[in-house]
């Protein structure tokens, strides 16, 4: 296996320079845990750790490797363990806020070239979930495909009605239903995995990740738990991970989100609403912030039913949200930066 065969490309050749140096190697983060890691190169996976110096220079939870990553090792033990030591500029990325009530990023994974949603046609399907998937995958720059699994629990009535929905939600993704009971749609969708490529998968636990995954790799590897009274599957993956699939792509398991907060994605909101965009052109101030202001073509496209109102609603809160996350992080690392200062001077006080 070369790693031009794990996704490195021509774009991360040209900052090997940047990176790498004298006795190092380059390897692909293929799994993380509890600030482990395994990366996985030319022969295999190897575990590794951070480097002591790599591990001080971090400032953010950003900064560290996650999934996806390329990073330089240096080997020992034979080449059995290794020490990560650089790490490659990342052409994208999935992140989103970390759960609770700390305001900063969690990285999901990097250098993606699609991402699958899954939501299930069952008790899962949610638009505005999947609002909030599409912004994060618009806010680190990955295309988004929409995938309904389970389509074998509801009537095709229904699945119609759903896909319609969303296909009026994912307004320039593409929305594929499959069922792994079934197997249907499942071709189509594995045709869409090319040699070379790496694809993520999101979602709800219970939605069908693991079924999906044991599916295209031809056997149950990975443990899918007794379904649940409701029809779902149960919480499974505990960890991402990279997978290797025989026919040469690669895939990005991770766990299931109970929370999907957003921090720094306004921009990504504005792209992922193109349809309300297209209204605010017309609307009366350039600054509208389409609320209350008198000749918003928005509140008035949601009056006389061309907007559908939950959307709406959608849009305004997820861009508050960021807003108000936006602005507690900066504040955050205001003050980090400040404690850091104050470190430093006592540090150099304390050497005289």
């Amino acid at each position: 296996m070369e790693l031009s065969d794990l996704g490195f490309d021509p774009w991360f050749e040209a900052r090997t320079g940047e990176v790498n140096q004298a006795g190092h190697g380059v390897a692909r983060i293929s799994a993380v845990d509890r600030g482990s890691y395994l990366i996985r190169n030319e022969t295999g996976e190897v575990p590794a750790e951070l480097a002591g110096k790599f591990s001080f220079q971090v400032e953010s939870p950003v900064d560290l490797p996650c999934v996806g990553d390329w990073v330089t090792a240096q080997y020992y033990n034979d080449g059995a363990e290794a020490i990560i030591h650089g790490l490659f500029p990342r052409k994208n990325f999935l992140r989103r806020k970390t759960a609770g009530e700390n305001v900063d990023f969690q990285m999901i994974a990097a250098n993606i070239d699609c991402v699958f949603i899954v939501q299930s046609c069952h008790f899962d399907f949610n638009p505005r979930r999947l609002d909030r998937y599409l912004v994060m995958a618009d806010d680190g720059k990955v295309e988004p495909i929409v995938l309904l699994t389970k389509t074998d629990l509801i009537g095709r009535d229904e699945l119609e009605q759903k896909l319609a929905v969303a296909r009026s939600t994912a307004i320039s993704a593409r929305v594929l239903a499959l069922s792994n009971l079934s197997g249907a749609g499942f071709d189509e969708f594995q045709e869409m995995l090319a040699p070379g490529k790496t694809y993520c998968l999101l979602g709800s636990s219970g939605v069908g990740k693991t079924t999906l995954i044991n599916r295209l790799i031809g056997r149950n590897a990975y443990d899918t738990k007794a379904v649940s009274g409701t029809g779902e599957g149960t919480h499974t993956t505990s960890r991402r991970q990279l997978i290797a699939l025989d026919r040469g792509a690669m895939l990005i398991d991770t766990p299931g989100m109970r929370e999907l907060g957003l921090l720094g994605v306004g921009d990504g909101v504005n792209r992922g609403f193109e349809d309300i965009l297209r209204l605010a052109e017309s609307c009366r101030y350039a600054d509208c912030s389409h609320e209350h202001e008198a000749g918003c073509a928005v509140r008035a496209a949601v009056g006389d039913g061309g907007l559908d109102e939950d959307r709406y609603l959608s849009f305004i809160k997820l861009g508050k949200e960021s807003e108000y996350h936006e602005m507690s992080y900066l504040e955050k690392r205001k003050k980090d930066r400040a404690f850091g200062r104050f470190i430093k001077s006592v540090k150099k006080q304390m050497k005289k």
